[in-house]
């Protein structure tokens, strides 16, 4: 079966007891950002490659560029407060 990206069996399996901090989070999020990266690279040398599978991992990278950045700003704490 077919499952989305990001969405594998497996995938950000952590144990029931593991406490994930913001800063484990960050660091698995830019991994796999990174590695969304290297897979749009890969499949944009190859002008063939399903272009739908593309537009979906581009559109799963922006999401966690975006998801990314929200968590390193909750990670910054309020100056005016």
């Amino acid at each position: 079966m077919n499952w989305p990206p990001g969405k594998e069996p497996g995938a950000d399996a952590e144990a029931a007891n593991e406490v994930l901090t913001p800063a484990m989070r960050l660091l698995q999020l830019q991994s796999r950002h990174r590695a969304l990266d290297i897979r749009i690279t890969e499949m944009q040398q190859y002008p063939y490659q399903n272009q739908i599978l593309l537009q979906r991992l581009k559109k799963e990278k922006l999401r966690l560029k975006d998801t990314i950045a929200l968590l390193k700003d909750d990670m910054i704490p309020d100056l005016d407060a």
